[in-house]
């Protein structure tokens, strides 16, 4: 084949292409719309332990009420729910900004499984000045993971206080 026949050959082929794609979006198709049929969407894994503690910490720092109360279950849901209309709306949503405000970051390790429904997360929770640590308890439940009791906290020793400059 000569050089001129291979690149009136590409030329078409590009040109065949373009015609292809332009009657493709006027018939309303879209490329993001087609999927290879060997090829399946990758399954959504299923909430962890984690991201129900994530979700509560996320809640609390924006001051959603009620995302931050369906984090949590049994006897604590209560008592929370008991805070919240002796304080009312405005008022526990200022607590959690508040409380929250001062988190640099947190740290949560893998759950530990205590029985088939319940595990045990230590977080640590990282400020300026220190860090402190607790156990949460999660249940799984209907829902998914709920936290059903926390710890106190115990405070860290760190060698290094959070912001502090490289030397």
């Amino acid at each position: 084949m000569s050089k001129d026949r291979k690149a009136r050959a590409v030329t078409v082929a590009v040109l065949t292409g373009a015609l292809a794609l332009v009657l493709a979006q006027r018939n309303g198709w879209r490329l993001a719309d087609w999927k290879p049929s060997g090829i399946a969407a990758a399954p959504k894994s299923a909430p962890t332990p984690q991201d129900a503690i994530y979700a509560m910490l996320d809640a609390a720092r924006a001051g959603d009420v009620q995302v931050y109360l369906a984090a949590y279950a049994g006897p604590m849901e209560v008592s929370l729910k008991q805070s919240l209309a002796e304080t009312g709306a405005e008022g526990f949503a200022r607590y959690l900004k508040e409380s929250n405000a001062a988190i640099k970051g947190i740290a949560i390790t893998e759950p530990q499984p205590l029985t088939d429904r319940e595990v045990k997360v230590r977080v640590e929770y990282v400020y300026q000045d220190r860090n402190e640590a607790q156990f949460m308890y999660l249940e799984k439940g209907p829902s998914g993971w709920k936290i059903a009791r926390v710890d106190g906290t115990e405070r860290v020793k760190t060698l290094v206080p959070y912001g502090t400059p490289v030397q």
